[in-house]
């Protein structure tokens, strides 16, 4: 700000020094200066961008705002649209990006990880030229999805040209306090300092004038600079604190608001309408406030508040800008209720292009009821979700309801609120909207119906009464007719067939078909992929997987539930994987301000495909992150989810105590409730610790607790889950007509033409059960060979290890223990030690050491693996991060740790040195 860094700064030399250091440094560096309000954040800004300029770098600025802290990437924009020259030099995935985020086309938005690395190439790119500096001050008001880039951007910066300096206020809450950037405290002045600057600054100060200001001050620049002025103005005693303010013991900060409202209410009408609109569209402070041309109101004639000492002007634009953020703050402040919702409509016009803006400033503009303008806000929360801010949804969509003239819009409006907020993570705020609607058509109107059916569902696992209840309510918009209740019923469809997928019932499974089937067309097709993948796949999952396919092609523009249930329908026919990076940008977007339930979906999502495919460790971090999230949010239905998927894990690891613990603790919980989902869940955690420990039996009880053999249990997802537990246990316990039984069942029920773990499972099934060795020989070749069982290391390792068996048996030692070391070495990199150590055992009963064959490939890990041989394969860096939704800076790092292991020293040996171990072909 001029008024502080006029002259040479007084008391700065440690912070100087730093910020020096920083630009004369020969990489990138983020640096956060953090203060109170006054003490000269922004001076030094100046400082270190005027630093910069004169060492030849480009300093681009920015200003965070409060007016725009809600509006997602607002304050990215700021520092990237200097930058838009060099973005048609970045490739087609990276400029596709940008494309969203500016608005030049549609689509959704990116995840932080994919806006990161593109902000990071852009970066880079323009540093290529000329060194850059990137200035933000009053960081504490930039919209959460910036800071998020921002932080991902600052802790990322080594080996670049680029430096970020961020300026923070102490007293306000900030996403940057998570950021884990480098940070400067900037303290007041010491009393020594304090006399220096008010001596320089305002010389000739009478000596009780010149003490009352350095008492008050408190070494605060800001204050230092203000109040001599106010002082000499003020007519009153010098000497008396209450020439300082009529208040005498409030605040520094609100004192200094008094000494500019002041100045404010001597100004003419018009030029204070002027500062008003300013300050309510966000006009920034400082130097740091210059924008591109057109995106804030510009204040015009307004002069006498800039000679008052209220203003700057920004040298390169000419426009005005407030002097300090607590100038904007007093101006609004200041003004009446009237004057404020005058200035909202003058500036919805000034934004009537831009949806969420415009909404924004007519909402504040308007007390009674108006239809235009709830329409215009119902149209910025549908914005809004698509570019990751549902919780902004809810509030908008509120104000919606309560501008509503009608009841049944009223009404519709505080459904939609409260769907959104569920969504949302905001459990207590959907009740309370659900408790506005007894007033505007009943507790069991539909859009009442679905919200709180939602908020009983996931809070306490409640599927009876909502069964009921959304049952109900779809029979009734049925009935009734109405011709605009067609996206109500929708999600109350969707939401009764999640809560029969949670409740794993056939009775209320076969009622909900006929149900559905009484809507005809009125039943969206992605309903009825759901209706089919969530229910039972064993009889209804011909072509789903097809389906699912095609609907994940089509989805233009979706909203986050749309990824979330589309990609439940995956994991149950398998394909969940291809989607997983879909899922994890969505999954970033919206674990800040977004759909924070639906985000917990795909946190399970995550997990199931990382145990799918072998990356436990990730799974086992993902699990417990559900588990805290879902907890600290009141989603008791979630957080016994994700313990269920753990128990699991932990199962298959050999880790039988904790597998126990989580089983006990999910059944008891599910069971009383009939939430049947979980309580096959925990009999599957049953069956497979027991599996692991050599327990037959017990894996053979638990098993058939799920399904009977030679049948599938109509709408149990564990039924055909759990095909091949359920063999092995029934080979080991000598009921080899059962087992044979049950494999022969998967083949009837058509289970290969489901899914390909199905597939995998059914040719396992079959090999292991098959009295002639040709027919077993053909049904492991299928199993083996089959396209997709690299995705499921975990099955297709048990299958060659009881393949390898067979073989010892069959054709002797010698013809066994390829089979059976591939067996060993992927259960060594999965971290399934029981199991390794049983192959290993068979391993020597073939004549082979196990550590010889394995040294080299179970020294890496399943991730390292997988890079590996996508590197083997001519990926670049950046093409393997796109896949593997990786920086290309970590897949660098993973290969950067394979090369010794495999004992090669650069990227042209990998192929030959995958090649030399004997499961080159499986990653």
């Amino acid at each position: 700000m001029e008024s502080i860094a006029a002259g040479t700064m007084v008391g700065r030399e440690r912070e100087q020094r730093v910020l020096a250091g920083l630009v004369a440094a020969a990489e990138g560096r983020a640096l956060v200066l953090r203060g109170d309000t006054g003490v000269g954040k922004s001076a030094l800004l100046d400082h270190v961008a005027a630093l910069a300029a004169g060492e030849g770098h480009r300093v681009v600025r920015a200003v965070g705002v409060e007016a725009e802290s809600e509006l997602p990437f607002a304050g990215l924009h700021q520092f990237l649209y200097p930058l838009l020259p060099h973005i048609d030099r970045l490739d087609d995935s990276h400029r596709r990006v940008f494309d969203v985020v500016f608005g030049r086309s549609e689509g959704s938005p990116p995840s932080v990880m994919t806006l990161g690395i593109a902000v990071l190439d852009l970066l880079s790119l323009a540093a290529s030229q000329q060194p850059l500096l990137l200035v933000l001050d009053d960081g504490q008001w930039l919209d959460t999805s910036s800071i998020e880039v921002c932080g991902f951007v600052g802790r990322r910066l080594t080996g670049s040209s680029v430096k970020l300096v961020v300026g923070l206020r102490s007293d306000v809450v900030s996403g940057f306090d998570t950021a884990a950037l480098p940070q400067l405290a900037v303290t007041t002045l010491s009393e020594k300092e304090a006399e220096q600057l008010l001596d320089m600054r305002h010389p000739g100060l009478d000596p009780e004038t010149r003490r009352l200001v350095l008492d008050e001050a408190q070494g605060n620049a800001l204050a230092l600079l203000e109040l001599p002025p106010h002082v000499l103005r003020s007519g009153r005693p010098v000497g008396s604190r209450e020439a300082l303010s009529g208040y005498p013991g409030i605040p520094l900060p609100q004192r200094l608001q008094q000494v500019y409202g002041d100045r404010i209410r001597a100004l003419g009408d018009a030029v204070r309408t002027e500062l008003l609109r300013g300050a309510l569209d966000g006009v920034g402070a400082g130097a740091a406030a210059r924008h591109p041309r057109g995106t804030r109101y510009r204040m015009l004639n307004a002069d006498e508040a800039a000679a008052g000492g209220l203003l700057d002007i920004d040298p390169l634009s000419g426009d005005f800008v407030f002097r300090h953020p607590l100038v904007r703050s007093t101006v609004v402040q200041l003004a009446t209720p009237n004057e404020r919702r005058a200035a909202h409509a003058a500036l919805a016009q000034v934004h009537r292009e831009d949806v969420e803006r415009r909404a924004t400033h007519l909402a504040a503009a308007t007390v009674d009821p108006d239809e235009e303008v709830a329409s215009a806000l119902e149209a910025a929360a549908e914005s809004v979700t698509r570019r990751g801010g549902a919780m902004v949804a809810v509030s908008w969509l509120t104000r919606a309801a309560e501008l509503s003239e009608r009841p049944e819009e009223r009404s519709r409006r505080l459904g939609d609120a409260a769907f959104v907020a569920g969504h949302a993570g905001l459990l207590g705020q959907a009740q309370q909207l659900v408790g506005a609607a007894p007033a505007l058509g009943g507790d069991h109107s539909p859009a009442s119906v679905v919200a709180s059916a939602y908020v009983a569902l996931y809070e306490d696992g409640d599927v009876r009464s909502t069964q009921r209840h959304v049952g109900a309510a779809i029979e009734q918009l049925r009935d009734s007719g109405a011709p605009d209740s067609h996206e109500v019923l929708t999600r109350l469809v969707n939401l009764l067939l999640a809560i029969n997928q949670y409740a794993g019932d056939e009775t209320s499974w076969e009622r909900t078909h006929t149900l559905l089937d009484t809507l005809g067309d009125l039943v969206p097709a992605a309903s009825r992929v759901y209706e089919d993948a969530w229910g039972d796949v064993v009889r209804r999952g011909a072509g789903v997987r097809e389906r699912v396919e095609a609907a994940f092609a089509a989805l233009r523009d979706p909203e986050p539930w749309d990824i979330t249930r589309l990609g439940a329908a995956a994991y149950h026919v398998d394909v969940l994987g291809q989607y997983r990076p879909l899922l994890q940008r969505a999954l970033d977007r919206e674990s800040g301000t977004g759909a924070l339930a639906t985000s917990m979906t795909m946190l399970h999502l995550v997990m199931l495909d990382q145990m799918a495919v072998g990356e436990w460790d990730e799974a086992e971090r993902s699990g417990q992150q559900c588990v805290e999230l879902a907890s600290s949010h009141g989603h008791m239905l979630f957080a016994h989810h994700a313990r269920g998927y753990l128990g699991l894990l932990a199962a298959m690891r050999g880790h039988s105590d904790r597998a126990r613990e989580l089983q006990a603790a999910v059944d008891a919980w599910a069971r009383p409730r009939g939430v049947g989902f979980l309580t096959q869940i925990a009999d599957a955690i049953g069956t497979t610790a027991a599996l692991t420990e050599g327990d037959y039996e017990a894996a053979y009880l638990h098993a058939i607790g799920i399904t009977p053999p030679g049948t599938f249990t109509p709408y149990a997802h564990q039924a055909s889950r759990t095909l091949l537990d359920l063999v092995e246990a029934a080979l080991h316990t000598g009921r080899h007509e059962q087992a044979r039984t049950h494999a022969l069942a998967a083949r009837r029920a058509g289970l290969p033409g489901i899914s390909p773990r199905l597939a995998l499972l059914t040719h396992g099934a079959l090999a292991m059960t098959a009295a002639d060795p040709a027919e077993a020989d053909h049904h492991y070749r299928q199993a083996e060979t089959h396209p997709g069982a690299h995705a499921f290391p975990y099955e297709l390792a048990r299958i060659r290890l009881a393949h390898g068996i067979r073989l010892r048996h069959t054709q002797g030692r010698k013809a066994a223990r390829h089979t059976l070391t591939l067996a060993t070495d992927t259960f060594d990199r999965l971290g399934a030690p029981t199991w390794a150590e049983r192959a290993r055992a068979e391993l020597r009963a073939a004549g082979a050491s196990p550590l010889a064959s394995s040294a080299h490939l179970a020294s890496l890990t399943w991730q390292e693996r997988r890079i590996a041989d996508l590197a083997a394969g001519g990926l670049t860096n950046k093409e393997i991060g796109a896949r593997m939704h990786l920086s290309p800076r970590t897949v660098s790092s993973h290969l950067y740790r394979v090369f010794p292991k495999l004992g090669i020293t650069s990227r042209a040996a990998l192929r030959d040195a995958l090649g030399r171990m004997p499961d080159g072909s499986d990653a």
